[in-house]
């Protein structure tokens, strides 16, 4: 009885070391913001803010992809940086500044056709070179509330896919002062799901952290799998005669184009069902697509449809600047499904503690399939220890 009541106890060291989940309320739904832009929280500014630096945030903006991109900037509330949207060459990147209390979204625009002011593009167009407003499905969004959360000392982001994919995009934390102390992997997300762009699943995990800090990674996409993600109907560029001009459905073994932007539910019908609208609109009525579990296979930390909060919404203590990286290469990142309670512990309680800096640095628990996101208690835990225990000593 004693060999078999260390091996149980072998079995409890090797278990994640895990925290009892934190009860973190939104308060309001975090994507109706972005689909309320006529009523913004606060007045919102064109800007950029003026004041001395400790005054303002920067936002970088990299064009890591093959061709230009034009990205483009919504001021939502808060003082944006003086510009809606400009041209972006393939490896240069841009610094602008934002207010502390900026609320906005950026996103990457595709093949645009500019005439003085006037744009034209494929993808995420506003009508104009400096926009006024947000863009036109299909476009990967990065969103960011920077002073939120009670008494505004939280910030809150997201790479959203509710309004479609065109690109990749990643968002990078730029450490303050005060922010320095919270490691890569909490914080740095990317969602890939454009064919090419993916690493082999079995490369290290470290592109967007650092080798101390290993970010987890989805590991079952590949550039095959993620060409066909996107649910045929809401293709935006099918081609033109697949089949032979026969629509098989689902998309039986025609190729697609290489470059596969894809409208979300939402976006392709207008349907309240689809968009969280109406009868809908209530996380308890509305329910994921087929287009929302797709987009959830190929991106875990991205928003899938507008009750997505639990599972998309990054949440640290306020401070400090903020990189969109477009087409950035590595994988998705798994960080929320993973490293969630941790990352919700630090939203509650603004600090980390050494038992959790450990675990970010343990490539084992990085790894593991379900990790600290698992919502595995502490009390569970132990409850399966306890059960395990009394068998053995009936035995």
């Amino acid at each position: 009885m004693g060999s078999y009541l260390l091996s149980i106890l072998a079995i409890g060291a090797t278990l994640p070391c895990v925290v009892a989940r934190q009860q973190f309320t939104f308060g309001t739904n975090w994507q109706a913001q972005f689909h309320s832009l006529s009523s913004p929280v606060n007045v919102a500014s064109k800007g950029p803010p003026s004041g001395e630096d400790e005054d303002r945030i920067p936002i970088r903006i990299d064009n890591r992809c093959e061709d230009t991109i034009w990205p483009g900037i919504f001021t939502q509330a808060g003082t944006g940086p003086g510009t809606g949207g400009f041209e972006l060459v393939p490896g240069n990147k841009t610094e602008l500044w934002v207010s502390p209390d900026w609320q906005g979204r950026i996103w990457g625009r595709t093949n645009c056709t500019v005439d003085g002011d006037r744009a034209s593009c494929d993808t995420g167009e506003c009508g104009k070179l400096d926009c006024e407003s947000s863009g036109v499905p299909p476009a990967t969004l990065a969103e960011f509330t920077l002073a939120g959360g009670e008494n505004n000392m939280q910030t809150f982001y997201d790479v959203s896919l509710v309004d479609g994919y065109n690109i990749p995009i990643a968002v990078n934390h730029i450490p303050s002062k005060n922010t320095s102390f919270i490691p890569p992997n909490l914080t740095n997300l990317a969602c890939i799901a454009t064919a090419g762009w993916l690493y082999e699943s079995n490369a290290t995990s470290t592109v967007y952290a650092n080798t101390s800090y290993p970010v987890p990674w989805e590991m079952d996409e590949s550039n095959d799998s993620v060409s066909s993600w996107c649910p045929w109907p809401y293709l935006k560029f099918p081609p033109a005669k697949p089949g032979h001009g026969v629509f098989p459905y689902p998309d039986d073994n025609i190729e697609r184009p290489a470059f596969s932007p894809c409208n979300s539910a939402c976006a392709a019908s207008g349907k309240d069902k689809d968009c969280c609208a109406g009868k809908y609109n209530d996380p308890k009525v509305c329910k994921p697509s087929r287009y929302s579990k797709t987009a959830k296979d190929v991106c875990p930390d991205a928003y899938s449809f507008a009750y997505d909060d639990q599972q998309s919404t990054f949440i640290i203590p306020k401070g400090g600047g903020w990189e969109v990286v477009m087409c950035p290469k590595g994988r998705s990142t798994t960080i929320l499904r993973q490293l969630g309670d941790v990352m919700f512990g630090l939203a509650d309680s603004g600090e980390l503690s050494d038992e959790a800096l450990a675990r970010l640095q343990n490539t084992t628990f990085i790894n593991m399939e379900k990790g600290a996101g698992s919502g595995l208690t502490v009390e569970l835990t132990w409850l399966v220890l306890t059960v395990l225990l009394v068998v053995s000593l009936s035995v």
